[in-house]
């Protein structure tokens, strides 16, 4: 089709998603060939990584991002014109660490604590936004006031530049520069904070590197809604100037997303395999930090618990300052393409076989 974008920009911050899945399986690029399209990736592309982030989808105006929420909701929120078209519910490690020297047992010792908070020079600080949320839920289950514990900003400092092949990769907060929780684990291993929130596998490597104790893991939480965060939902976000211009690329781009989640529901193996690909985390540690069930999280669905939470932390951050303006996500959401994809595919037959990717003609 002549009047088609030249690339479709594929942003996948490294967690994991079925959208890395299809990518890894190359179905993604099986739906683009003969089309006319060029399908690109952030992680095997060579721009600068100070200007393009995984994190922002505004700076490539036709692609699909599945990745964490704050960013995709601040996006919106700073009036990207995006659609939300899918959410995944993958649990994640979410803990409270502390040294065990410390004298804190359970969150019901946090009173009077020094509490460390990230702190990033970011347009939209993710890992705050995240630290925050779950900092603030475990003290309210346990009745603990936020004037009753002392806050700690852990600010960035200057990193060497990171060099490879005489170039220079990164600096600062750059793109592989800085271990996420780089600033959490010096402040606690020096005494500056009692407390630090880690999570996903890099937490949890963490806590092993510094001996941490962990005194409440909220990842795996009775209840879904104190589990939300940043990687939980996940969102599955289209620029609008795509979605208007050619529902058809995205919806067969949605197709392979849809089967790679189906695809990983039965087989476990292969998708710890596809996960450790796309993270460069090992097998163990996905997981520990994701449960043994984890091939299982990553159905994309539009389904009320998702929405659900994705709705309470859009509050959360916006009652927070995290958001500039406040905005609907019922309004937000695009039921269609998916609803378009579902109709098309048969009938999910629990671990029977499943339908491969394949062309379907999106109205």
């Amino acid at each position: 089709m002549a009047d088609h974008s030249e690339e479709i920009w594929c942003i996948r911050p490294p967690v994991p998603t079925p959208l890395s899945i299809a990518w890894h399986l190359g179905w993604l690029q099986d739906a683009m060939r003969g089309m006319g399209v060029a399908l690109r990736s952030l992680q095997e592309d060579s721009r600068d990584p100070q200007r393009f982030s995984p994190h922002v989808q505004s700076d490539l105006p036709d692609s699909l991002r599945q990745g964490g929420s704050v960013p995709a909701l601040y996006g919106r929120s700073a009036g990207q014109a995006s659609r939300l078209i899918g959410l995944t519910w993958t649990d994640e490690f979410q803990a409270l660490a502390v040294l065990p020297t410390a004298g804190i047992r359970t969150p019901k010792d946090l009173r009077g604590r020094r509490i460390g908070l990230p702190k990033h020079a970011l347009k939209v600080d993710h890992n705050r936004a995240a630290a925050l949320r779950v900092i603030t839920a475990v003290l309210d289950a346990e009745g603990i006031g936020r004037n009753e514990v002392e806050w700690v900003d852990l600010e960035d400092h200057a990193l060497p530049a990171t060099i490879s092949d005489d170039i220079v990769r990164s600096v600062d907060t750059g793109r592989r520069g800085r271990h996420t929780f780089a600033n959490e684990a010096r402040a606690l291993v020096t005494g500056q904070v009692d407390v630090i929130y880690l999570k996903d596998v890099r937490g949890a490597e963490t806590a092993h590197l510094i001996g941490a104790q962990l005194i409440v893991n909220i990842g795996f939480h009775p209840d879904p809604m104190m589990r939300i965060g940043n990687g939980t939902p996940r969102p599955l976000t289209v620029n609008q100037r795509l979605l208007d211009r050619h529902p058809e690329l995205v919806g067969r781009l949605l197709d392979r997303v849809v089967a790679a989640g189906e695809w990983a529901a039965r087989n476990p193996v292969q998708a710890i395999e596809m996960i450790g690909r796309e993270t460069g985390w090992t097998p163990s540690w996905i997981r520990y930090a994701y449960g043994n069930q984890v091939h299982r999280a990553l159905r994309l669905e539009l389904d009320p618990q998702s929405i659900d939470g994705i709705k309470r932390l859009k509050a959360f951050l916006h009652g927070e300052g995290f958001l500039p303006d406040d905005f609907g996500i019922d309004q937000w959401i695009d039921p269609k393409p998916l609803s378009d994809v579902m109709r098309s595919r048969p009938v999910d037959i629990g671990d029977g076989p499943i339908a491969m990717p394949r062309d379907i003609s999106f109205q």
